[in-house]
């Protein structure tokens, strides 16, 4: 009689949470024309396994929970041996799903239930996507998936045989951490690279700025400033290209800088916040002119996991990292800030990091950090409006400067605000 007692309520919540869980994963494959299992099914299976956990608690053994996972797989096999679908599909997921929703159920009882209606979602938008997850799969090259072995390569065996241990000079190289933010940022290139195999080409201007300055703003700035030389009336989509690569240089930095800084994300949101905002609103003015165009060219990004771009990354992060950390001894925040202009014309991830790095370890202090990766990111922005100008030409710099200057304004107001 304990079931019914103190405790009773938070049982009762258990089954409640596990009844729900079922329902949703019975939903969405109720929607198939003969499903083996439905809603009343899965939520069946849901409360079965909170009631095997609890009974198998209360009993001291596991073979309890255990015996009515093997049966419930077993009687969704002999239901679909005997009654097979149409379109010979062997009914597997199905068998799989309700062995999830079971196992869910079960968790909900062990004081999980957060993870588990987290993992009951995630399982309902698997089976719920099946045409596009088949699609996305049919649609992989053998580069494509080279791409995320290297990645996976880069993440998971790389990075965790790597020392976690300061070395060198003002022990300023950490290899497990310089690694860390090659992983970093190769995630946050290959997401750019990967949304720009799939969509950039067919959804125009706007998909191809947002993911190439996302993979690499510089590959963006030079291709369609080549273009916008040979093709005259491609310079306003050009310009518009050109300004959200670079503006989405302010949010990939922001959101990089959270991640490795978190308590610098106020100042570092307001500099690079003011930047984003001015070059948004010149970049919406050129927007309205934008005229129809139909097939746009791709920037040549590089797949960035592959291990000589990777090693080229890292190698530049301890560079500037060394030097960063050896000029701000010896010459204060001016050597650093040199460091910051020179890097920052071709690179400001890794000064960008670095300077985070150094604020971590107490050697900046908040507004050095800011201005260092404001100096870099309007060093960079230099470069680029070279590279528009030279390789652009006169009418592509003409309504591109405006915003890239904007930018530059916005950057160096935040930072007088926050100085």
């Amino acid at each position: 009689m304990e079931f019914f007692g103190a405790s009773a309520p938070q049982h009762l919540d258990a089954f409640v949470t596990s009844l729900g869980i079922g329902l949703l994963l019975g939903l969405e494959r109720e929607r198939h024309t003969d499903p083996k299992a439905g809603l009343r099914t899965f939520a069946l299976v849901a409360l079965l396994g909170t009631l095997g956990a609890m009974l198998g608690e209360k009993a001291g053994s596991g073979w309890v929970l255990a015996l009515g996972l093997i049966t419930v797989a077993g009687i969704m096999i002999a239901a679909n041996l005997a009654d097979p679908s149409d379109d010979g599909d062997p009914g597997t997921t199905s068998v799989v799903a309700l062995m999830v929703c079971y196992c869910l159920g079960a968790t909900v009882w062990f004081g999980h239930a957060t993870l588990a209606v987290m993992l009951a979602i995630t399982s309902t938008a698997l089976l719920y996507f099946k045409a596009e997850l088949h699609g996305f799969t049919h649609n992989l090259t053998h580069k494509d998936l080279i791409s995320i072995i290297q990645f996976a390569v880069l993440t998971f065996i790389v990075l965790p045989i790597l020392p976690d241990n300061d070395y060198g000079p003002y022990a300023a190289l950490n290899p497990h951490q310089i690694w860390l933010m090659v992983v970093l940022i190769a995630g946050v290139s290959l997401a750019g690279y990967a949304a720009l195999r799939f969509v950039g080409a067919r959804h125009g201007a706007a998909v191809i700025g947002l993911f190439g300055g996302m993979a690499s703003s510089t590959a963006t700035t030079m291709v369609f400033a080549r273009h916008a030389r040979m093709q005259s009336d491609l310079v306003r989509t050009a310009t518009v290209v050109v300004l959200l690569a670079n503006l989405v240089v302010m949010l990939r930095l922001a959101v990089i800088s959270v991640v490795v800084a978190p308590k610098l994300a106020l100042p570092l949101t307001l500099v690079l916040g003011s930047g984003l905002l001015l070059g948004l609103a010149v970049t919406a003015y050129g927007w309205r002119s934008l005229g129809a165009h139909g097939e746009l060219p791709m920037p040549e990004v590089t797949n960035p996991t592959e291990l000589r771009t990777a090693l080229s990354f890292g190698l530049l992060y301890a560079v500037v990292l060394l030097c960063s950390a050896w000029l701000e001894d010896i010459a204060g925040s001016k050597g650093l800030y040199m460091v910051a202009l020179i890097s920052g014309l071709t690179d400001v991830d890794a000064i960008t990091l670095s300077s985070l790095h150094l604020f971590n370890l107490d050697k900046l202090d908040a507004d050095q950090t800011v201005t260092s990766i404001a100096l870099a990111i309007g060093a960079n922005l230099l470069f680029k409006t070279g590279l528009v100008i030279v390789i652009g030409g006169a009418a592509l710099a003409r309504h591109a400067l405006p915003g890239l200057c904007a930018i530059g304004l916005g950057l160096w107001a935040g930072s007088q605000i926050f100085a």
